[in-house]
């Protein structure tokens, strides 16, 4: 059985990227989910205790991820749940792990502006507006100053590649 949650929460630590034996990239970084709820006998709100999971993102998502997250950033991940228990150095835990299918910004304190990835294998005509898109110093995709017809773009194939201003 495989379980899929989606957590919200702030990546704890700065993204780091390895190679897997098979050299499939993979990006990990700790994700913290600290639940708040208001207390009414105080009126305030208060920390209920914080969730600490390793996410791992692999190829392109993690690519990006590694591009797009900062430690502090507020985030989304939907993944799937592997719980797994350890040792070592006589010592032993339980780490709860979650292999990402999407990941993005919590757009509740921030943000962001979506740059999609190039295709990897694009077709000829592709390749031949791409080449007259570069001549003319656009890259195709239009930015936010850009005024472009985006029913002529199509970006149902991008994997997301994020920028994240504001505070969280």
């Amino acid at each position: 059985m495989i379980d899929t949650l989606t957590i919200v929460g702030r990546v704890a630590t700065d993204p780091t990227q390895v190679q897997t034996g098979g050299g499939v990239s993979v990006t990990n970084f700790r994700l913290a989910s600290t639940h708040r709820r208001f207390d009414a006998a105080t009126q305030t709100w208060t920390d209920s205790g914080t969730n600490w999971f390793s996410v791992a993102a692999f190829r392109q998502l993690g690519e990006n991820a590694k591009a797009s997250l900062r430690t502090g950033d507020s985030v989304i991940v939907t993944g799937r749940l592997k719980i797994r228990n350890w040792e070592s150095n006589g010592k032993h835990g339980t780490s709860v792990d979650i292999e990402a299918d999407a990941i993005g910004h919590d757009l509740r304190w921030g943000t962001t502006a979506y740059r999609p990835q190039a295709r990897a294998q694009a077709s000829a005509t592709e390749t031949s507006t791409d080449s007259a898109d570069a001549s003319s110093g656009q890259d195709g995709v239009g930015g936010p100053d850009e005024e472009k017809d985006s029913s002529t773009i199509d970006l149902s194939w991008a994997d997301p590649a994020v920028e994240m201003t504001g505070t969280g």
